[in-house]
């Protein structure tokens, strides 16, 4: 449903910002963004081609000229009135990502609380920014270190977190002195549009510091190959990350390019049974699994009584959960973004099963909606370890349970994983929880904490095929991303 082209003058087609303007796209394609959870129409999104984009980048490398002038300190300030705005219309904001993505309104508030956060952190650019000197390196010579702006900076965000993933990008990328060009999700735009609808009413920035384009595979490619763009940042699947990561490479340019991930959870035999069962549950199926931190797999450690019992303690759990709209306040697991995803999902349960799986929860039962995108907690026993459920990322509400008889057994099998992006352990053993922190091979790690999401000021810090690049997003390392060191050698 989500990629046919509509032709109604009832529904609005979406427009592109450049230059701190909204100008129409000469689109050949549209593609039409529906409410998960309804099916209703929202708007129709074009798709931008490599005229549209090359103009939004062009506008972006002739505002950077005056933008890497303003004192950091001014740039700064900015950014305060950028997180006033965006405070005092979060609400609006959970709304919209609720009816455009579909994930509960709980969740989406606090992914605009969290994209708040990382314009918060951006602010103490002046402090950030300094560099280093060391003086009387020989006689009358002195050496300092100067971090300046890349230049233009493309953003290319994915559909599950519409509010907070382009606000990891663009408060660094413009405190840093770049300017920005932003092309979110064609799923599920209307809460990026509504961004920039604030930041243009509220004069947040001066024309064409920031920018928006809507399209898909051709505007993605535009963005990498123009001349304007000196560096891309980037959230989707490890196979787009990966792509994105060589085409810029290619093309001589820096990228971030945060991909896929299989995030496992280790249940140890004396986990709280309460905090296991709520860690659990929020993790697999919060947002329907459609999180890059989503815990996909549960690794059940002990005996097999042991194991037995953490398994039912998740399952009773799981099935007290309630499949829905996002809107309705009685809803903990939303719709997928789209019907095309449900029946994606369901598709990989089903291959699952006719490879030798046990499904003791089977989320296919649950009425698929309005919108033919609800799909309920699933969980599968006895997943052989090769088999696609148990190595790649479905982006649903499948949970994959896996066993070992102690801790280092469970550790080498979440380190067998391509991806490294995220793990956690529940156990109630200090022992345990440091010989984990220690011992896995993730770049960000929970304890007693279903998502090991860290706070903005820290980086998101994937590792192995989690990530394509050295520097993550948020904290220091988005400082050094979007600056360029220059050493100067000086002798008086």
């Amino acid at each position: 449903m989500s990629d046919t082209t509509l032709d109604a003058p009832a529904v609005t087609t979406l427009r592109n910002h450049v230059a701190g303007q909204w100008v129409e796209v000469d689109a050949v394609e549209t593609l039409v963004d529906r409410d998960p959870a309804t099916g209703e129409v929202l708007a129709n999104v074009p798709l931008s081609g490599a005229a549209a984009v090359n103009a939004a980048a062009a506008a972006a490398k002739a505002a950077q000229r005056d933008w890497r002038e303003v004192p950091p300190q001014v740039r700064a300030r900015h950014l305060m009135a950028l997180r006033e705005v965006l405070d005092a219309h979060r609400g609006e904001l959970a709304a919209l990502v609720t009816r455009d993505m579909g994930k509960t309104l709980p969740d989406a508030t606090g992914e605009v609380g969290r994209g708040i956060e990382s314009v918060e952190a951006a602010i103490a650019i002046p402090h950030l920014l300094k560099g280093e000197n060391l003086e009387g390196v020989a006689r009358g010579v002195d050496v300092e270190m100067v971090r300046q702006p890349v230049g233009v900076i493309g953003a290319i965000t994915p559909f599950n977190f519409p509010a907070m993933i382009p606000l990891w990008f663009l408060p660094f990328a413009v405190a840093c002195g770049n300017t920005f060009v932003l092309k979110p999700s064609e799923q599920d735009p209307l809460t990026s549009v509504r961004m920039f609808e604030l930041i243009e009413e509220n004069e947040i920035f001066p024309p064409g510091v920031v920018n928006l384009v809507h399209g898909a595979h051709d505007a993605v490619n535009a963005l990498i190959d123009s001349d304007d763009i000196d560096a891309i940042s980037f959230v989707g699947s490890a196979k787009t990350a990966r792509y994105v990561a060589s085409r810029s490479a290619e093309r001589g340019k820096r990228a971030q390019a945060l991909g896929g991930a299989k995030n496992a959870m280790v249940a140890m035999p004396d986990a709280d049974p309460a905090v296991l069962a709520a860690g659990v549950t929020s993790s697999a199926f919060g947002a329907a699994g459609q999180r890059c931190l989503a815990g996909s797999l549960l690794v059940l450690v002990g005996d097999e009584a042991e194991q037995d019992a953490s398994l039912k303690t998740v399952v009773e759990a799981s099935r007290a959960l309630t499949v829905g709209a996002g809107g309705d306040e009685a809803t903990d697991v939303c719709p997928l973004v789209s019907s095309d995803s449900r029946e994606r999902v369901a598709g990989e349960i089903e291959r699952a099963l006719g490879e030798g799986a046990e499904a003791v929860l089977d989320g296919r039962d649950a009425s698929a909606g309005a919108g033919g995108a609800n799909l309920g907690p699933t969980i599968l026993d006895r997943v052989p370890g090769d088999a696609p459920a148990a190595v790649e990322e479905l982006f649903g509400p499948v949970l994959t349970v896996l066993r070992a008889p102690d801790i280092d057994a469970a550790i080498e099998r979440v380190n067998a994983s391509r991806y490294g992006n995220a793990s956690v352990i529940f156990t109630t053993s200090g022992g345990a929880a440091r010989t984990y922190r220690r011992g896995v091979e993730a770049g960000m790690v929970g304890v007693n904490i279903g998502v090991a999401a860290p706070i903005a000021w820290f980086p998101f810090s994937g590792w192995k095929d989690s990530i394509d690049g050295d520097l993550h997003a948020n904290g220091t390392d988005a400082v050094e991303f979007y600056t360029r060191k220059k050493v100067l050698t000086s002798r008086w």
